[in-house]
């Protein structure tokens, strides 16, 4: 991937080349959003569960499944565990907790034995990630912010049923 300065100057080298008249050339707005906040999220989950598919492949459930990583129908993004196992891996199937079919967040990942408890790192889920969860199933986690001093600070709180219900309005006659 190259950086925003040879990306940038892709771009500009290619606009001032073009022909436009001097004064005239067409602005330019780029979305750079994944390239520049990617890097700054993280998710952290909880593995629920282990199984053997009919096939034979091992299966691990976390506690996190496309509610909250939609973008995994498009990224193979980087899950690691979140301290050091076995080096001794196996193709591992990662499911959500939803109980549907397409809860599956990697078809395919070599991953350590891991035991119920056991935490798991998504690298990079900054951009768009948490704009696009979903209250379906599960509640929305906390969301913690951990500062340059390595001190962590809670910046949202997870939801409770509680939240969601005082949201909802029952007409009278219907109480």
């Amino acid at each position: 991937m190259p950086s925003l300065d040879e990306y940038a100057e892709a771009i500009t080298g290619a606009l001032l080349s073009a022909g436009f008249k001097s004064g005239a050339l067409p602005m330019l707005v780029l979305e750079a959003g994944r390239a520049l906040v990617d890097d700054a999220g993280s998710l952290i989950g909880t593995v629920l569960a282990n199984k053997r598919l009919a096939d034979g492949r091992r299966a691990t459930i976390l506690d996190f499944g496309v509610n909250l990583l939609f973008t995994s129908f498009w990224y193979d993004h980087h899950i690691s565990p979140t301290r050091e196992f076995s080096t001794v891996t196996e193709p591992t199937v990662l499911y959500g907790p939803l109980c549907m079919n397409i809860d599956m967040l990697r078809e395919s990942i070599p991953l350590p034995l891991l035991a119920p408890g056991h935490h798991v790192l998504v690298h990079k889920v900054g951009a768009y990630n948490m704009s696009q969860w979903q209250q379906f199933i599960n509640l929305r986690p906390n969301v913690v912010l951990i500062d340059q001093g390595g001190q962590a600070h809670l910046i949202r709180a997870a939801e409770t049923l509680e939240y969601l219900q005082q949201l909802e309005l029952v007409p009278p006659h219907l109480q």
